[in-house]
């Protein structure tokens, strides 16, 4: 079974290719270029330098969020539109649980944080233990000092990944000597992780069609927040 995975949730682009659990191709950038500008591109171009025809892909999977909501549009649309015409099914991947399974084979916990300004991160814990995945808690936004005080109750190593990490690594210096932050080379999540992710799913049946595929967002957009932040404030006014 072959599976194409991309992701699109953060600064990074990556888009990879993985046969019955064995990773084919892998292409990742990091130039902070559009996704729009380079997605399509980059999975062109794995497709084409691995020998595969897009007819060929059994699944196709994406991190659905949380992360960049532009980014996260990016990504589903681009696998709706790469699966619908050819009636594939989908996997919807949480960009948390596709860094936990991107992580090398390090006993522990993973505690993958995506900045999500204002103090906050989204968060998910994750263990590791001898290959295997098992989630801790569920995805959710979180302030930096509560997610340090949870982890306070770990005693075992808990190592930091994502494009928070290095925020949360910062936050807690001097304080939480039982975190690590992974190196940089593997801090952000790939692809592959989200392939590996979508073979879980397949296991457990939890594909979904093309439209069933929908962005998975913590909080809302920014500029829905303030809006309805200034609907609150008008009301309190008129009251």
């Amino acid at each position: 079974m072959k599976i194409l995975a991309v992701d699109t949730t953060a600064s990074p682009v990556s888009a990879a290719l993985v046969s019955d659990g064995r990773l084919l191709g892998e292409f990742y950038l990091n130039i902070k270029t559009t996704h729009s500008q380079t997605l399509m591109p980059v999975v062109s171009a794995l497709l084409e330098a691995s020998k595969t025809d897009i007819s060929d892909i059994d699944v196709f999977a994406v991190n659905a969020g949380p992360g960049s909501f532009t980014g996260v549009r990016i990504g589903t649309a681009s696998v709706k539109g790469m699966s619908m015409p050819l009636d594939k099914p989908c996997a919807r991947v949480s960009t948390l649980e596709a860094m936990a399974y991107g992580m090398p084979y390090r006993d522990g916990v993973i505690c993958a944080v995506m900045d999500a300004r204002c103090s906050q991160v989204y968060n998910a814990l994750f263990r590791l233990d001898n290959g295997i995945v098992e989630r801790l808690t569920e995805d959710r936004a979180i302030s930096i000092e509560e997610l340090a005080r949870e982890l306070e109750y770990y005693d075992e190593k808990v190592y930091l990944v994502g494009d928070g990490a290095e925020l949360c690594s910062k936050s807690f210096e001097g304080k939480l000597e039982n975190t690590e932050l992974v190196p940089e080379n593997i801090r952000f999540q790939h692809a592959y992780g989200t392939a590996m992710a979508a073979v879980r799913m397949i296991n457990e049946n939890k594909l979904c069609s093309s439209d069933e595929l929908m962005p998975a967002y913590l909080r809302l957009p920014q500029a829905e927040r303030e809006l309805k932040a200034r609907l609150e404030k008008q009301k309190e006014k008129d009251s």
